[in-house]
This record gives C-alpha cells, sequence and structure tokens, in this order.
C-alpha cells in the first residue's frame, strides 16, 4: 500500500481526468502567477464560444487584445466580484463576452448546450499562487482558466489531517495575497484528508473560520452524529471529487449556488460581505429534492427534518429558485409558481431577506409582507408570479379572490412546518390552489354522479371537493420538530423490514449532527432543575457557613420558606443572572425568563423591574423587556391601566417599540438583556446572544425542544448556555428532547376506517 500524500492527490486527479470527471490537466506553469490567471485558456474559449465578438475585440485591440482583456476583466471582478462576472460576463467597448457559459434548464437550444460543453475545467497539482514566495496549494480547479477552488490535501498515514491542512491556510496563506481577495479568484478553499472535509469561503489569516463539510456518519440525508461514514471501496472523502466537484455538479453550484451577500451589522452600521457556499446537508437536500421532482413531476409531499443552525433560510432560498425553473424530460416546466409559506404572522424577515438577496431578475420574487393585504396575494397568484412570500394567515383571507386554477401547478414550500399547517389553515391553503377542474371531476366520480351535479356553491362540497392531496400541488415541508400530524401530512411512507408501514422525513440533518459539527450548542448540558439545586442546599442545611453567594443564599432561602412566589422566584434567577450569564459572551450574555401566562408574564416584568431598582450598583446596565400578545389586567392592580407589550418596552429614543423587527433589533442591543416571555418568541426567536433561560412553565414535547432550543444558536464568545427550570423534571425534558434528537418516524398507517366506525356509533343516537 503507497501511504505517501502524493498517492492521495494522484488518486483524486485520476477522477478528474477521467471522462466521469470532465477536467482537462493543466500545469502550474500555464498560470501568470502576477494575475492568478490563464488567459490563454479563456481567450481560447471566448474565441471558441464567441466568434463574432472576439474577431470584433481583435480588430479593436490588435495584438494587444490579450492584455485589455485581462485589464478589462480584472476592473469587472475588482467592481462585481468573480462569481456575478462568471454568471454575467463583461463589457468592453460595447463589446459583450462571456467568460463561461452554464448549463441551459432545457436542451431546445443546442447553441446554448454546445456552449456549456465547450467550458474548460482544468485540474492543477501543486499550484503556485504568489510571485513572493515558492509555496504552492495541493490542488487547484479552473473555469477557463480562472481559479476558483482549493484544496490542500493531508494524509493520516503520513501523520496528519485536516486540521494541519486549516493550520497551513491561516499560517501560511496571507489574506493579502492578490488572489486570496474575496470573491476575487477562489470562491471555496478546502482542508481533505482521508476521512473528513472542512471548508471556508474565506480566508483571514488566524481569524480564519473553516465549517465541516461533511455527510454525517450515516451518510447524506439520514441521522447520525457528525464525520463520514466508512467507505470500503475507496476514501471516505470520495463525494467531495466524484460528486460535488464533478464537472456538471461544480459549475451547478458556481451558477445557482454560490451567492455574494451583504449584511449591515445593526450595531456598527458597518456592512460585512461574506461568500455562501453550501454546506454539504444543504447541496444535498437540494440535489436530491430536484432529483425527485423531475422524476415524478408535481403532487408529492416532501418533509425536510433539518435541525436549528442547518441554514434553513438558504435552503429554502435555494429549494425556491431551483423549483422556479425546473422543466422534466420533455423540458417543460413543472411548477407555474412557487409560494413559500410561514406561519408568523408578521412575514419572517431573515426569510424574505435571504430569499431576496440571492441574484435574481427583477419582479421574480414578490414578497406579501405586512405592508401588501391578502388581496395582493391573490393578485400575485394570479399573474403568475414566479416566486411568492407569504404568512398562511393570508391565505385565511384571500382564497376567495383567487381565480379556479385551471392546468396549473404549484409548489408551496412550508416554513417551520410544525405551527398548525396541517390543520385548518393547510386545508384552505391546498383548497386556495387546486385545479377545481380535476378536483371536481374525480369528486364527480367517486360518488357516481355527473360533473355538473357538483354543487360547489355548498360549503361542505367545496371542503370535500379541497381536502387530501392533489396533482397541482407540491409541498416542501420544513421543520426541526415535526410532530405526528406533520408526519402523517408530508412524510414519506416507507415499509419496515417487519413488513410495517412507516413514515419518515424525506431528508434529515438531525440536532446531533448539529450540535457534533459545533453549528447549535447543546441546551441539555447545562440545564438544571430546582429539584436537583435543593439537593445542594439539603447536604448543607446543617451547615449555613457552606452557603456562599448571592444566588446560593436566594436558593437557600427560597428551599428553607418553601417558597413559590414570583417575587422570590425573581430574587433567585436574577442573582444567578447577574452573578453569571450577564458576564457571559464577552459580557454580552442575555437571560430570557418563561411563564406560563401572560398575567404571569407581567408579574415577573414588575418583580425584576423591582429588583433593579432594589439593587442599582450589582444589576448596572441590566434592563428588562416583555413579549406577549394583547391586553392584561392583573386582579391586585384593578385599578391599573390594561398592560400592552408597546406600552411596556421603550427603544432607545423613550418611544413605545410597536413592530417585531424593531423589537429585535432593540433587545440585540446592549440597552436590554432580559426578556420576559409568554408563549410569544418561545419559538421563532433567533438571538445568538441569548444565554441563560429561567423556566416557571410545564413544557411538553415538541414546545419543551423549542423553548430551550432559543439557547442553541452560536456566536463568537459563546461556550455554554444555562437553564434553571422550576418547573419541569431532567426526565421529562430528555424525553421531550429525545424523538428529535436524531430523527423523527410515525410507525403504523392511519386507520381512516375510524370515520367509518365512528359514524355508524353515532347514527344509533340519530342525531343527524
Amino acid at each position: 500500500m503507497e501511504t505517501k500524500e502524493k498517492r492521495f492527490e494522484q488518486d483524486i486527479e485520476t477522477f478528474f481526468l477521467s471522462d466521469e470527471g470532465g477536467y482537462v490537466s493543466l500545469k502550474s506553469s500555464q498560470f501568470d502567477v502576477d494575475k492568478c490567471i490563464c488567459m490563454d485558456m479563456l481567450c481560447r474559449f471566448i474565441e471558441k464560444t464567441q466568434p463574432k465578438a472576439w474577431a470584433k475585440y481583435l480588430k479593436y485591440y490588435g495584438e494587444n487584445a490579450q492584455e485589455k482583456l485581462y485589464f478589462r476583466l480584472e476592473k469587472c471582478i475588482s467592481e462585481q466580484g468573480l462569481i456575478y462576472v462568471l454568471r454575467h460576463g463583461i463589457e468592453d467597448l460595447g463589446i459583450k463576452l462571456k467568460v463561461c457559459y452554464f448549463k441551459p434548464e432545457t436542451a431546445l437550444n443546442a447553441l446554448d448546450v454546445e456552449r456549456y460543453e465547450a467550458n474548460i475545467l482544468g485540474c492543477t497539482r501543486q499550484f503556485r499562487y504568489s510571485p513572493h514566495n515558492t509555496n504552492t496549494i495541493d490542488m487547484v480547479l479552473s473555469v477557463n482558466g480562472i481559479p476558483v477552488v482549493s484544496i490542500e490535501l493531508k494524509n493520516q498515514l503520513t501523520g496528519q489531517d485536516y486540521q494541519c491542512a486549516i493550520r497551513q491556510y491561516k499560517n501560511d496563506r496571507s489574506s493579502k495575497e492578490f488572489c486570496f481577495r474575496l470573491d476575487h479568484r477562489f470562491l471555496v478553499y478546502f482542508a481533505v484528508d482521508l476521512y473528513e472535509v472542512w471548508m471556508t469561503t474565506q480566508l483571514k489569516d488566524g481569524s480564519t473560520y473553516f465549517m465541516p463539510f461533511n455527510q454525517g456518519s450515516n451518510g447524506a440525508g439520514v441521522s447520525g452524529d457528525a464525520g463520514n461514514p466508512d467507505y470500503p471501496d475507496g476514501y471516505a472523502t470520495h463525494y467531495l471529487w466524484e460528486e460535488v466537484l464533478q464537472r456538471d455538479s461544480l459549475m451547478d453550484i458556481l451558477y445557482r449556488f454560490v451567492s455574494h451577500v451583504k449584511e449591515k451589522d445593526d450595531e456598527t452600521g458597518k456592512t460585512k460581505e461574506k461568500l455562501l457556499f453550501p454546506r454539504y446537508h444543504q447541496y444535498d437536500v437540494v440535489r436530491k429534492v430536484l432529483a425527485d421532482v423531475k422524476e415524478n413531476g408535481s403532487g408529492k409531499n416532501y418533509l425536510i427534518q433539518h435541525s436549528a443552525g442547518s441554514g434553513k433560510s438558504n435552503s429554502i432560498a435555494w429549494i425556491a429558485y431551483r423549483l422556479a425553473s425546473i422543466h422534466d424530460a420533455n423540458d417543460e416546466g413543472i411548477f407555474d409558481s412557487v409560494i413559500v409559506v410561514t406561519n408568523r404572522v408578521v412575514l419572517d424577515g431573515q426569510l424574505q431577506d435571504t430569499i431576496n438577496s440571492f441574484e435574481h431578475k427583477v419582479g421574480l420574487v414578490e414578497a406579501i409582507d405586512d405592508k401588501k393585504n391578502s388581496h395582493s396575494l391573490a393578485e400575485a397568484i394570479n399573474d403568475g408570479k414566479k416566486i411568492i412570500i407569504s404568512t398562511v394567515q393570508k391565505f385565511l383571507f384571500g382564497y376567495k379572490d383567487m381565480d379556479s386554477y385551471k392546468g396549473k401547478k404549484f409548489a408551496i414550500i412550508i416554513d417551520e412546518a410544525h405551527q398548525g399547517q396541517s390543520g385548518e389553515s393547510a386545508r384552505i391553503l391546498r383548497r386556495s390552489l387546486i385545479d377545481i377542474g380535476v378536483a371536481v371531476k374525480e369528486y364527480a366520480e367517486e360518488q357516481e354522479i355527473d360533473v355538473e351535479d357538483v354543487d360547489l356553491t355548498d360549503e361542505f362540497i367545496n371542503s370535500v371537493v379541497g381536502q387530501g392531496r392533489h396533482v397541482n400541488q407540491s409541498f416542501f415541508a420544513f421543520t426541526a420538530t415535526p410532530k405526528g400530524p406533520t408526519i402523517e401530512v408530508f412524510g414519506t411512507e416507507y415499509i419496515s423490514a417487519d413488513g410495517t408501514p412507516t413514515k419518515l422525513p424525506f431528508h434529515v440533518y438531525s440536532m446531533k449532527q448539529a450540535i457534533e459539527e459545533g453549528f447549535i450548542l447543546d441546551v441539555l448540558q447545562d440545564y438544571t432543575t430546582i429539584r436537583e439545586a435543593f439537593k445542594l442546599v439539603k447536604v448543607s442545611e446543617d451547615n449555613p457557613e457552606l452557603i456562599e453567594g448571592a444566588a446560593s443564599k436566594a436558593l437557600f432561602k427560597y428551599y428553607k420558606k418553601h417558597g413559590y412566589t414570583i417575587t422570590q422566584k425573581t430574587e433567585m434567577l436574577m442573582a444567578n443572572f447577574l452573578a453569571n450569564g450577564r458576564f457571559q459572551i464577552g459580557g454580552k450574555g442575555k437571560a430570557m425568563v418563561v411563564a406560563d401566562s401572560r398575567a404571569n408574564a407581567v408579574r415577573y416584568y414588575l418583580a425584576i423591574k423591582q429588583y433593579l431598582r432594589d439593587h442599582p450598583q450589582e444589576s448596572a446596565g441590566c434592563d428588562v423587556m416583555i413579549a406577549f400578545s394583547g391586553e392584561i389586567t392583573l386582579e391586585e392592580m384593578p385599578m391599573e391601566k390594561p398592560f400592552t407589550e408597546a406600552s411596556m418596552n421603550l427603544d432607545e429614543n423613550g418611544k413605545y417599540i410597536t413592530t417585531d423587527k424593531k423589537f429585535r433589533k432593540v433587545f440585540h442591543s446592549s440597552q436590554y438583556n432580559i426578556l420576559v416571555v409568554a408563549n410569544k418568541y418561545q419559538t421563532g426567536f433567533d438571538e445568538p446572544l441569548l444565554h441563560s433561560m429561567y423556566v416557571d412553565k410545564k413544557l411538553k414535547s415538541v414546545a419543551a425542544v423549542q423553548t430551550l432550543s432559543r439557547l442553541n444558536r452560536t456566536c463568537f464568545g459563546k461556550a455554554s448556555t444555562f437553564v434553571l427550570d422550576f418547573e419541569n423534571t431532567e426526565e421529562d425534558i430528555k424525553k421531550a428532547f429525545q424523538p428529535f434528537y436524531e430523527e423523527s418516524s410515525m410507525e403504523g398507517a392511519t386507520d381512516l376506517n375510524v370515520v367509518y366506525d365512528l359514524r355508524n356509533k353515532l347514527s344509533e343516537y340519530m342525531l343527524f
């Protein structure tokens, strides 16, 4: 067995240079080391694919054409980024030149296909990237002479692994090098060994952040741990070059995945730029969903169980864009519109921003936000807008304005599918978008009546016609925590080894894998109940001198008095937070207090405010916000005005906070660090600075997972979380998490005959 690193490199190159790999061999010497480009290759491609434009270009510039092309290309890349130039080309003196061609959606235009096939993808070993040193990159992949992928290879059999490659990128690959500028030449950097793949899109010297690009221990799309499965036929990391970087796949990623995103930091006001490259599970779910839709057309449902920390918004955006343009084997479009549905009354700003941030043609995306009414939703669907983003609530009011869709097909992407979309909202959504002609015909055949006799003015018949699955609708449901009804509606049916029908998600990225890969924190690691804390107090009951610190003394006092008032609980949680939680995450740590009712949330808020007034020195810099819906009047304060969320929360200018977006922004700032909630913000509230949680509410199943998971978001400097639970037992919480830790399933099929048995029982009473 050859154990040298060169053999590993050679085996990968052998695949790339095969017919299946689709690359040609390029030597490092063919690239201009100062420009980090092979201009001969680029000019050859342009001449072959755009002969008229190139002839015109030569006429303008003569023998200086290649040099002029480089300077124009470099200027465009510097101003707009490489990924933009790859997709749109450049323009010089009115002459438009493409630097590559991407695979067309259909094969109807033979010239488009021919141009795509003319792309020259190069594989170069020991690539010299700098005129200032003799360093080389193990392997570089280029498109028409432009390097886009960097790969450093390490081999455990020589005593090195991917971590050595990461250190090499951090220490020996200066971010000041011309070729390592963001979105300038290389678009992604891989650190690869025999067992793992890690990647980044930007080199920042010692602060470069690499993330895992692994399938998961049991393979892609199924439950498992971090890492990769064993691969007896070769290297465990084979998927990187055999799947992801294979010619067609790489070109597809460059065209439809990689995105240059600009984000404004709310605190500093500065704009941050980053390059998005899909993580492996994101690449895999898009690929598998598209393959299945191409094969089966519309009418199927897909449940995608992706944990928090999976980059769900990006996955939804990538799938939405692809479904908007997908064609079947006959080159016919499969869907007329893609509708992205979220359950939140205020349209999810993050999801909307993510979808809009990806490069697209003007008018392709229509967001029905809080500035637009349900009639706007009906108009967007009636007009055939390609991608529509809306809340599910707008369908409840807008469906009557929608046309009867004859021959139209819809892809419906549901964000957070656990939140009611399998109930009444989903039925109205389905009914809104059915092909009424097909549905009525099916109903008439079942009832053995003529189509003309189906009375759609009858609400009951209308409901029956709209229920169930419809061939013109495909649902793509995303959730980290699918309940039984969600799996029943959206899951994929499999037959287990013993012949039992089982419904499972179409694709899984488990909470366990997300934790092990470092994308979320394990909130159960520092979870403690008040009962567990009491055990420590009991040991020291006869030795009060062992009780030290404000938090411990508050706990001891609570235990001795058997006090269960909100004031006493507040004393305990505040002592704990002020001594610990607030100093986490570089002094930015925040806390959430979960109350069991809106009235008790108000009581907690008032008690915390009082505590802050009573302890001005130790609580300096702390303040509290509250989130609840409607109005609350407290029994003990009947003369007071009703409490409302808006009247209790003020921004930095002393003005009431009346919008969800403003609320999140203000809480994220340094002005506040404690948030009291009652149902609201127990789900769908992503604040990475949340470190501590104090639970005074019974939590079960999905609610327990979603509530505690408010803490699991990662950020720089966050290494732990803390939960103190006044109401639940450790066993209850572990039991709640277990079904969603890896993969959710529903064994056995729903017995639909139950409804007939129930009808027979009711018939005996002659009630109808």
